[in-house]
């Protein structure tokens, strides 16, 4: 399963690439808005979308490409390591 992280902070990149291995899960992290993120995105087949630590302008762009390839969105407003663990294991289950 590939998933696409919108959000969250910059220190936990790291820890959120882990926790997806830990699911058997691809990831991809944005935690910045760059130029050509709408062509990174890919097609995954989730997107989760950390709501607290991002612009109107990157989740709408997220939101375009997952609709694009009819990826699973998940909005969550905490960006913390215990909310991804919940997201993925329903996800995955």
């Amino acid at each position: 399963m590939s998933v696409v992280i919108i959000g969250g902070h910059d220190r936990m990149v790291g820890q959120y690439k882990k926790i997806c291995r830990q699911f058997n899960c691809k990831a991809k992290v944005f935690t910045q808005m760059s130029a050509s993120m709408g062509k990174q995105i890919g097609s995954p087949d989730l997107v989760v979308l950390f709501t607290n630590t991002v612009s109107h302008k990157m989740v709408k762009c997220a939101v375009e490409e997952a609709e694009k390839c009819r990826a699973s969105i998940v909005r969550c407003h905490t960006s913390s390591k215990n909310a991804l663990e919940e997201i993925l294991g329903n996800a995955c289950a």
